[in-house]
């Protein structure tokens, strides 16, 4: 299992997308974190480049429905589209149907079990969900 996770935007604080990483590397996911200030293209030339089964952004700028969109856009023109994008931070309740409307496949806001976005990424693998 294959996890890119990134900070899209200027958001810049990393803690959140760290412990995840860490986390997810725990449970025995390869995980490549990106960084801080990632654009969309940037990211998603990882997500081909590094045959990603998923991609977790954190973000907490309240840019996510915009960086989000961007994301799913240059995933698909990057022949990645089938990738699962998965979005926690500050994301107001009000939020979360729009992202998942957009494709993101799951939204954490800021407070959610770590047990449960672990969970959620390995998900993607047991179900093969991969390019």
């Amino acid at each position: 299992m294959r996890i890119v996770i990134a900070k899209p935007g200027l958001d810049g604080h990393d803690r959140g997308a760290k412990v995840i990483a860490r986390a997810l590397a725990d449970s025995g996911a390869e995980v490549i974190y990106t960084g801080l200030r990632q654009t969309p293209e940037q990211i998603a030339a990882t997500v081909v480049q590094e045959d990603a089964n998923a991609v977790g952004l954190s973000i907490l700028s309240g840019a996510h429905v915009s960086l989000s969109r961007k994301l799913i856009g240059c995933l698909r023109a990057q022949g990645a589209g089938d990738v699962p994008v998965l979005v926690g931070g500050a994301i107001p309740p009000a939020d979360v149907e729009t992202l998942r409307a957009l494709g993101i496949a799951d939204v954490f806001p800021t407070g959610s079990p770590l047990a449960e976005v672990v969970a959620a990424f390995m998900r993607y693998e047991r179900n093969g969900a991969q390019r």
